[in-house]
């Protein structure tokens, strides 16, 4: 069974020229122990997505339709009471910025023991306790002392560390990870991604890892979806995604990554830019991008269809049937 079920969500925001369509009509889940890795340019609604099932989106962003659910329970209708008592318990958050997720007035011990007593039920000492595990468990050395310390008295890795003791710290069942990694250098990258693994090992919770590099992705994650326009361009299995692309513009990222044992002097890239909310084409959103579009691409948008190991939202892959 899924932990996470995404059915038909549609994000809108009000603007004074009309209604601007965020994400479109996405559809996905996510199971116990899995990681999902979710993956795109600039502005094809990853974070968005993220924000949506935290419950975070920022007015006058809202969920127009669609349902997301939790263990089978919906909680895209829930008030903001309701919700807060479920971030943290049941979702825990890991944002790209650690120092804007920490209150840097607070030591990191307060902020940990504030959050466990607010959601389970153990004493002051016993939420120290467990502080203090936590932070072990995430590789802060000398974690009984550190425990006292300030945000600003952390290095970047460190701070992300806490981080990740703070969303484990009500042993959620679903993780929401928005670029975790980006901030931080490639050693510290590798330690945080191992780490993430390990907590999806250990304590079975499932992962969703925004991100936008496809080496992460491909380090980390068991399937990947790729977004494009507030869509979802392909999903599966991170390996057929990755060595086998089904989408064109799935194809054109892999492209773009850096092939160490070519000559090549210039970088592959995708011509075009991510078309703005207010001028999505008509068909499919990358069609005027595609270098395989075909005249209906421009006038039917494909939903999501078997190719091969995948899925793809694309008309190359429609079975044609006599």
């Amino acid at each position: 069974m899924s932990l996470l079920q995404v059915k038909n969500l549609v994000v809108e925001f009000a603007h004074r020229r009309g209604t601007l369509r965020a994400l479109d009509d996405i559809s996905f889940d996510i199971a116990p122990g899995e990681i999902l890795g979710v993956v795109g340019e600039s502005g094809a609604g990853k974070s968005l997505t993220g924000a949506s099932i935290i419950g975070l989106l920022e007015p006058p962003g809202r969920v127009a339709s669609g349902q997301i659910l939790l263990e089978g329970q919906r909680i895209d209708h829930l008030s903001t009471d309701e919700m807060r008592h479920i971030r943290g318990r049941k979702i825990g958050a890991i944002f790209q910025d650690p120092l804007t997720s920490l209150n840097p007035l607070y030591t990191v011990g307060r902020q940990l023991t504030e959050t466990i007593e607010a959601h389970l039920p153990v004493s002051r000492a016993q939420a120290r306790q467990r502080a203090i595990e936590l932070l072990q468990d995430t590789g802060i050395p000398a974690a009984e002392q550190r425990i006292d310390h300030y945000p600003h008295q952390f290095s970047g890795g460190m701070r992300q560390r806490v981080v990740i003791a703070l969303a484990l710290a009500a042993e959620p069942q679903l993780i929401v990870a928005d670029e975790p990694t980006t901030a931080l250098d490639v050693s510290i990258q590798a330690q945080i991604i191992s780490l993430l693994k390990k907590v999806c090992k250990d304590r079975g919770a499932a992962v969703m890892l925004i991100t936008h590099d496809m080496g992460v992705i491909a380090e980390t994650c068991d399937r990947v979806a790729v977004m494009y326009a507030g869509r979802i361009a392909e999903i599966g299995p991170v390996r057929q995604v990755i060595e086998q692309p089904a989408h064109p513009y799935t194809r054109g990222l892999m492209a773009c990554i850096p092939d160490m044992a070519s000559d090549r002097h210039k970088l592959n890239q995708i011509e075009g830019a991510m078309p703005r909310l207010n001028a999505i084409p008509a068909g499919c959103a990358f069609n005027p991008r595609c270098p395989q579009a075909l005249d209906r691409c421009s006038r039917q948008r494909p939903e999501l269809m078997l190719a091969g190991a995948t899925q793809a939202a694309c008309w190359l892959h429609e079975k044609v049937t006599a």
